[in-house]
């Protein structure tokens, strides 16, 4: 390890396999993933709390073209702060296949979200999980919520499940779609009937939320699949709005605690959407209705 990189984390699974129990339809997108670096050419951030090995785009798109996907939403991550370039650059080269989600700051001028949305970003994403530094500073929230509403973006909010309640009133005031990520990071060991992921269903009856059905490696209390104790989550959140859910594999899973295999992630949708026609929802209609693909 070289100590003078915080925190090294380790690279995605080298070899995925492809999908073996379906084949994903045309143009389904991984909704939730990211590039980190090359960083030679995109430096990271200096105060990061993590350094990854480089997973540009060159390699995501082999990535994709493995496990039979078409399209994708990058996700900007804290490793690489607000500098988006790395992000933009993956966009600019899907040639309209992808679309991008934003860190911004107040730094940021009218022409410079003007660029993102001209490069594809069509949103701007809040993290409010405690142990990866709470929740932002509220008025500034706000100020940036306002300043992306012009161009037609969403808001993605990274929450843990048990901070729902206390941020209702926040969601309330939203002015626009918002999209919970991760399915708000539920326990699985305590069940669906916990107060917590009932919130989060309730929230759900609103047509402003979004929610993604991602980060099953994440959200297992068991670590390696089959990701088992997932799947009834999912499932209830389908039911409750097929018409505002997401998946994406979140690509290349920083700080794991065991690092997936994306085919079976992949293959994780046959029991997380059963149903193919919903399927092919969650993967192709819905995306398509929240970006706006070239």
């Amino acid at each position: 390890m070289d100590t003078s990189e915080p925190n090294r984390i380790p690279g995605p699974h080298p070899d995925p396999h492809p999908p073996r129990r379906w084949t994903p339809p045309p143009n389904a997108t991984d909704a939730h993933c990211h590039v980190f670096g090359p960083a030679a050419r995109f430096p990271f951030s200096a105060d990061r709390s993590y350094t990854p090995p480089d997973s540009g785009i060159d390699d995501f798109e082999r990535l994709q073209q493995r496990l039979g996907l078409s399209r994708a939403v990058f996700v900007q991550a804290s490793c690489h702060g607000t500098d988006n370039a790395a992000m933009v650059d993956a966009l600019r080269r899907g040639n309209g296949r992808y679309a991008g989600v934003a860190m911004i700051d107040e730094s940021f001028s009218d022409a410079d979200l003007t660029a993102l949305h001209d490069a594809g970003v069509r949103g701007t994403r809040f993290n409010f999980v405690a142990h990866l530094g709470g929740a932002p500073d509220l008025d500034v929230f706000w100020r940036l919520v306002d300043r992306v509403q012009p161009f037609g973006w969403h808001i993605v909010l990274h929450f843990d499940a048990k901070d729902l309640p206390d941020y209702a009133g926040l969601l309330d005031r939203m002015p626009c779609p918002f999209v919970i990520d991760h399915m708000a990071r539920v326990p699985t060991a305590d069940g669906v009937d916990q107060p917590p992921f009932q919130a989060l269903l309730e929230l759900m009856r609103d047509e402003r939320a979004w929610v993604k059905i991602s980060g099953a490696e994440r959200l297992t209390a068991d670590g390696p699949p089959p990701y088992d104790d997932v799947v009834p989550y999912a499932r209830e959140l389908v039911a409750a709005a097929p018409d505002r859910v997401l998946w994406g594999t979140d690509w290349p899973h920083p700080n794991v605690r065991h690092m997936p295999d994306d085919g079976d992630l992949v293959d994780l949708l046959v029991d997380l959407v059963p149903d193919e026609a919903t399927r092919t929802r969650v993967l192709v209609t819905n995306p398509e209705s929240l970006y706006d693909f070239g």
